[in-house]
């Protein structure tokens, strides 16, 4: 059995005594794709809104570029396709790709129909930018925080509607058989076994897994490791993006430092003030996001620098300004006018390609079990997910998943299961040594499961892991560690599979490179999937 088939979070735990609730519909997250979910399912059935921090603690409402959609005259479908399936480098399901960007231009005319403010030409129609890798301009965006404004319009409808219940601070411990789950209350201090029809996880990204990263920490793969131990398939695990521009100062917390602004005209330069994204690929600043990753490391490496530099200063002032008001005020703190002075940055984990399979409806390998948003491997990004893609997927297969799961749950009679816990005996860990253990793990991620990966490398990480996990083993969480105990489960797992993953692509593909195996394998297309159960 594998060690990481060992991590039971019920065993790290006390349950003495917990509530019993009955609920049709359960969506956990409240990102694009689950409130998405949930107004689509509210439309008919009652629905639950679970999240285990506050409702706008999420990747969404973090996002800044924007959302690709086909509106323009000159833009058309089989263009976005096309971008999306080169970014994709091979890896694309292509009917998943067509749903998207077909079905989008309607998810976002029903977010303009919600009042959304998305920025304007002096002459009223939409602004539209490019970003990486796109041929066209058809990144709608609200400033340089898109993803704030349509998380404020979704929540918005969300809260208006009778039929939607939000349970806030609410943790998922565990599945409990077919149609049941363990949650934690971090407020109440109690747990909870919810009973239910249906159930959509929209839990977001792993970022956090990693010591660098966009995503705020609330990112730990929650929904993947919650997947996985049910038994669910999970594919292309090995292909994390890596953003490219994230603002670097030491001893710092990330700030993601949008695509858009490569897209408005802004500049690589190394320490020496040297522009070199035209030695590494034609398209320089807009070529794929793994590219521009990789050459940002390696303008690192022979500058032996920690950072290079954006530039916007030969971009108008007052444009920048209006066009980017968060990363100017954010700069600004840091003593940085970005009119004026180059911004340092430097790459750092920011997207899952991969997550719980599901097909087009959002549908797990698991009855009654589905999936929309990040946490899901829809097939839509391949091996590198093209710019501002993500939040469309949110919307149109958040809605997609919640038809589906509607239509299956017809005839499901939700039944009372009467749960026993086993608890075992164990010391329970202290906060700081909890901690260290967190930031140890985070750190082999990093270094060794990172941009650039090799055989030594990621063998010597699933061994430092697996001597993690045997610590852990020997302890139960209480109190502050409950939380970031339970957590830390998850991440372990998450990574672990990753590392497993990132073994068996032996080769280089989108954001999956491999210093052993540099070239593509062009002569066949490999998915590589993980259950618990087959495994």
């Amino acid at each position: 059995m594998k060690l990481i088939n060992m991590l039971d979070p019920k065993q790290f735990i006390n349950i003495d005594s917990y509530n019993s609730y009955e609920k049709d519909f359960i969506v956990v997250g409240t990102g694009i794709a689950g409130l998405r979910a949930a107004l689509e399912i509210a439309k008919t059935e009652k629905v639950t809104i679970i999240t285990k921090s506050k409702i706008i603690e999420t990747n969404t409402n973090y996002a800044q570029g924007g959302i690709a959609v086909v509106l323009a005259k000159e833009d058309n479908f089989e263009l976005h396709i096309e971008d999306t399936l080169y970014a994709g480098d091979g890896m694309c399901d292509k009917n998943s790709v067509e749903i998207l960007v077909k079905e989008g231009p309607e998810r976002i005319r029903e977010l303009i129909d919600l009042d959304i403010k998305f920025d304007r030409t002096d002459d009223g129609n939409l602004s539209m930018t490019k970003e990486a890798a796109h041929s066209k301009n058809r990144i709608l965006h609200a400033g340089d925080t898109t993803g704030a404004e349509i998380e404020r319009v979704l929540m918005e409808a969300v809260l208006k509607n009778e039929n939607i219940e939000i349970k806030e601070y609410n943790f998922i411990v565990d599945f409990l058989g077919e149609h049941s789950i363990l949650a934690y209350d971090t407020v109440e201090k109690n747990y909870s076994v919810i009973n239910f029809k249906g159930i959509i996880l929209a839990t977001g990204s792993i970022g956090a897994v990693y010591e660098n990263t966009s995503n705020p920490k609330i990112a730990t793969g929650d929904g993947i490791a919650l997947a996985y131990r049910a038994g669910a398939v999970l594919s292309d695990m090995e292909f994390v993006q890596f953003h490219p521009t994230t603002f670097y100062k030491e001893n710092t917390p990330r700030f993601l430092i949008s695509e858009s602004l490569r897209g408005e005209g802004g500049i690589l330069r190394n320490k020496y003030n040297e522009k070199f994204m035209n030695r590494y690929h034609n398209k320089s600043e807009l070529a794929p996001r793994d590219i521009v990753s990789r050459s940002i490391l390696s303008e690192m490496d022979m500058t032996e620098s920690k950072c290079v530099y954006l530039d916007m200063t030969h971009l108008d002032k007052e444009y920048l300004y209006k066009r980017f008001p968060n990363i100017t005020a954010f700069c600004k703190d840091y003593g940085i006018d970005i009119s004026k002075n180059y911004i340092p940055v430097s790459p750092a984990a920011h997207y899952m390609m991969g997550g719980i399979s599901v097909d087009i409806d959002g549908k797990t390998s698991i009855e009654h079990i589905y999936a929309a948003g990040e946490v899901s491997r829809t097939g839509v990004h391949g091996a590198n997910r093209l710019a501002s893609n993500s939040l469309l997927e949110g919307l149109v297969f958040g809605k997609r998943a919640a038809e589906t799961a509607v239509f299956e749950s017809k005839d499901i009679v939700i039944k009372k299961n009467k749960n026993k816990f086993n608890t075992v005996k164990k010391p329970y860990i202290c906060y700081n040594d909890l901690n260290k253990l967190i930031t140890e793990f985070k750190s082999i991620m990093w270094e060794k499961v990172g941009i650039l990966r090799d055989e030594q490398g990621l063998k010597e990480a699933l061994n430092k892991i697996e001597l993690i996990i045997h610590k852990i083993m020997n302890y139960k969480f209480s109190g502050e560690t409950i939380v970031d105990g339970l957590e830390f489960i998850n991440m372990l797992t998450v990574g672990y599979i990753i590392i497993e993953a990132s073994l068996k692509r032996k080769e280089s593909r989108g954001a999956h490179y491999r210093l052993d195996y540099p070239q593509k394998n062009i002569e066949k297309k490999i998915y590589y999937s993980f259950s618990k159960n087959i495994d």
